[in-house]
């Protein structure tokens, strides 16, 4: 007689590995007493991992003298509740990819390397009642006497942390130590996420906002699941529609996630928000320390945040008591991780939120087309938000035609004029374009020699404040060559323009006017970007030139002109999405304009004026392009009406990567009959980037469950290719670019 296989756990571990691994339960415990949710310490191999307990009290199919016990717990209580492991497990089989990848994707850092679970809080230092400076204990110590005078200072009422410490000269804490020594500092410990003041000013509803609020979530009890497009012309208030409806969530006593595109759109919110509500508000974006990041998810899977803001990964937060769910800018292609775990923010949450009974808002002046198409197949409900807010009045948008004409750094004289005439009323003026750099490309003249990268099928960019070459792609820089490598002509000259050319050229031509420019490049120090809105708000600098992160969510009152420098840049591309996301990028840029009393106005440069996407979008808006839009992807069968993915390889050589996307079609198309199109291979848009020859096999389905029917049967088929060896290869469902 057989004994029984015995019970084991099943963990996940981050390896590139499909599925979880066995494990015999720790010494002294049975493995029905491990909760899923907790974390252990494996040995995989000769490697110590640390792992998460997706499964408890299973039985296995290995023989259990092949089983290694876990070596130990490292959590008493699950750390992931059974809602968040079911979001782990069907990101892990929607998207096809390691589940202990997506487990650590779904834990802050100090978690998965195994930190504790107890989240200090901050310290902060106050003076003793009663303190002085001039006390006898301090007659000789000189900076302590400073120190403290510095606490006095900066407001004896309260205490101050290490933040509002750091402009003390010198290393202050022997000096701190040394006083509370003396009983003249105070410390205290605040709690890691103290509540917000909130109480801040509310504003009256228009009736378009209230008739959203009440569609969304009528007064009463949690209505339960249901997604709710919220389609609003930029600056009609929809974020004082969030604010309503996370109320009405708060007041049902459940937890609300807000998911915003850029960390550059958090701490505007953020203010927004703690000004409103006097509850812990936890925000979870990749521009916080370890430490921050970890109190922030603790104190939110506990419960004890009702509001979480955060970035794309936020959405793998657990939430115990979530309500609501909003996507702030639900069109924006920033929700798509584009390495590693390929998933959709915004498709998780949707997917979550059903799970957990919660009510989902996608808010956006230029919805996704997928997004779109479901509001008018009913399967989400569609409000619409038609006005500005207020007294604003919507911009007036008009094409220049710069066919022949001359330019001057690619601003044309028309728009130099009406950029003079708006700073000579006391406007702000918005230049914008999608470019870093000074220009996109170094040429020589006498022989036509480009600078390219070695690594990339691209030209570098001329960065000329730092005078270095840059490749975009691949981060690759070397120094500017005072001559052709090719002819020996001195002084390449630079061709087409960036941001910098144009910060360049305008402070030249307005040097009365205080030019700022605000890219990638200028705020990739940690604060810079609030800095530099700050300063945009200040009205300090009448003159803003950026790319699109001024595109986003950006609230400029006295903006009145914004002008588009090149808006054939979409009209070009190869990617089928390039006319959708450039109606979307020329709707939100114009939306900058005229957000106050003042009227505004949107001067968009083309080489293209009779394109029937800018006249479709200039004379009936956005839905209309939209829907000229959605007609071309119908009869092209394209998304959102057709499901793809996207098999991507690629190789030191230029051979492999075709070979083994080649191979990998021929075993997956007998199983594919005639449900699932195989499209490629073919060389990448982009054939070599970062030294790595590219090349794609593209899968396309008019429903979603044969092709993942497809990719579940063929993946292991993929794997035990001996073409696999030879490249580095990765699977995207649901692509949002065929890059």
């Amino acid at each position: 007689m057989t004994s029984p296989s015995p019970r084991i756990i099943r963990v996940a571990v981050p390896l590139p590995l499909r599925e979880a691994l066995d494990y015999l339960p720790p010494s002294g415990k049975a493995a029905s007493a491990v909760s899923p949710g907790v974390r252990v310490l494996v040995r995989v191999g000769q490697r110590r991992l640390v792992g998460l307990v997706v499964e408890s009290g299973v039985s296995s199919v290995i023989a259990p003298g092949r089983l290694r016990p876990v070596q130990s717990l490292l959590d008493e209580a699950p750390l992931v509740d059974a809602q968040t492991l079911g979001l782990i497990r069907f990101a892990a089989d929607y998207y096809h990819h390691p589940i202990g990848e997506v487990v650590m994707n779904a834990l802050p850092g100090l978690l998965r390397e195994g930190a504790p679970v107890d989240a200090a809080g901050e310290t902060a230092w106050r003076a003793a009642p009663g303190a002085d400076p001039a006390a006898p204990g301090l007659a000789r110590a000189m900076r302590q006497r400073e120190l403290l005078g510095y606490l006095l200072e900066l407001g004896a009422d309260r205490a101050h942390a290490a933040e509002a410490l750091a402009a003390f000269p010198g290393d202050w804490r022997p000096l701190m130590r040394a006083l509370e020594e003396k009983g003249l500092v105070v410390r205290e410990q605040r709690p890691c996420l103290a509540p917000s003041p909130g109480g801040g000013e509310r504003h009256v509803l228009n009736p378009a906002q209230v008739e959203a609020v009440d569609g969304i979530w009528p007064q009463g009890p949690a209505p339960g699941f249901g997604v709710h497009l919220l389609e609003g012309v930029t600056g009609s208030g929809k974020t004082e529609v969030y604010l309503s409806l996370i109320e009405r969530a708060l007041a049902a006593g459940r937890q609300a996630l807000v998911l915003v595109p850029e960390i550059g759109l958090t701490p505007q919110l953020l203010a927004r928000f703690r000004s409103r509500f006097a509850v812990p508000i936890a925000a979870l974006h990749s521009g916080l320390g370890d430490g921050e990041r970890r109190c922030a998810w603790l104190t939110a899977a506990r419960g004890a945040a009702p509001i979480v803001i955060g970035t794309r990964s936020a959405v793998f937060t657990p939430l115990p008591h979530l309500g609501l769910v909003v996507v702030d800018e639900e069109h924006d292609a920033s929700f798509k991780q584009q390495e590693n775990l390929r998933y959709h923010a915004r498709d998780l949450a949707i997917w979550r939120a059903r799970q957990q009974g919660a009510r989902v808002v996608l808010g956006s002046a230029t919805p996704a087309l997928e997004t779109l198409h479901h509001a008018r197949e009913g399967r989400y409900a569609h409000h619409h938000m038609l006005a500005r807010a207020g007294a604003a009045r919507p911009p007036t948008l008009r094409l220049l035609d710069v066919r022949h004409k001359r330019l001057d750094s690619g601003l044309s004289a028309q728009l130099l004029a009406a950029v003079g005439e708006r700073l000579a009323a006391g406007g702000q003026v918005l230049l914008f374009l999608n470019r870093r750099g000074f220009a996109p490309v170094l040429i020589c003249q006498g022989c036509g020699w480009v600078a390219r990268c070695p690594r990339c099928d691209t030209p570098m960019t001329y960065h000329a404040q730092a005078r270095r070459l840059r490749c975009h792609h691949c981060d690759r820089e070397t120094r500017l060559p005072e001559a052709c490598p090719e002819c020996g002509q001195v002084d390449p000259m630079p061709l087409g323009q960036g941001t910098e050319r144009l910060e360049t050229v305008l402070a030249a031509r307005f040097p009365d006017a205080g030019v700022l420019r605000i890219d990638r490049d200028t705020t990739r120090r940690r604060g810079a970007l609030a800095e530099r809105l700050e300063a945009v708000h200040s009205g300090e600098y009448p003159l803003l030139v950026g790319t699109q992160m001024l595109t986003k969510g950006h609230h400029f009152p006295s903006v009145t002109l914004v002008g588009v420098i090149d808006a054939d840049q979409g009209l070009y591309s190869v990617d089928y999405r390039a006319h959708e996301r450039l109606a979307q990028l020329l709707v939100q840029v114009a939306g900058r304009a005229g957000r106050a009393e003042q009227p505004g106005e949107v001067l968009i440069q083309t080489g293209q004026p009779e394109h029937p996407l800018l006249i479709t979008l200039l004379r009936d808006g956005y839905p209309a392009a939209a829907d000229a839009i959605l007609a071309e992807r119908r009869a092209a069968g394209m998304p959102p009406f057709a499901h793809l993915a996207l098999l991507r390889a690629e190789a030191p050589g230029e051979a492999a990567p075709m070979a083994f996307l080649a191979a990998a079609a021929a075993a997956l198309r007998p199983r594919a009959a005639r449900t699932v199109d195989l499209l490629g291979p073919v060389p990448a848009p982009m054939p070599r980037r970062a030294g790595r020859h590219r090349a794609q096999l593209l899968l396309r389905a008019r429903s979603r469950a044969p092709l993942h029917r497809l990719l579940s049967e063929g993946l292991p088929l993929l794997d035990a290719l001996p073409e696999a060896r030879r490249v580095r290869w990765s699977l995207d469902v649901d692509p949002v670019d065929l890059y």
